[in-house]
């Protein structure tokens, strides 16, 4: 089992998200909870700013969070949103055991 946990996000805080911590600290703090509770479980973790997105999925979720359909910073999971604007670790505990 393979797991791949792409944050989306920008420097500039989306406005619902003044008092929230940004999309890279957001990233940052996901990933020491994570690995954490797995260690022994194979995840990567990817930034990708919406304003440079690289890969064609990433240019497909940085267009849909430029549109409006998702708030940022957005949690993507083996391509599948699990969440977004102030993430819940307990879902996304419960997709990553999901996915093993």
């Amino acid at each position: 089992m393979h797991v791949k946990i792409t944050v989306y996000g920008a420097e500039q805080k989306c406005a619902s998200c003044i008092h929230l911590p940004s999309s890279k600290e957001t990233m940052e703090w996901l990933e020491a909870a994570v690995t954490r509770k797995y260690p022994d479980y194979p995840i990567e973790f990817t930034y990708c700013d919406i304003t440079m997105p690289q890969s064609e999925e990433e240019k497909m979720f940085a267009e849909k969070i430029l549109e409006d359909e998702y708030f940022y910073p957005l949690v993507v999971l083996n391509g599948e949103v699990v969440a977004e604007g102030d993430p819940r670790l307990p879902n996304i505990y419960k997709k990553i055991e999901a996915s093993a």
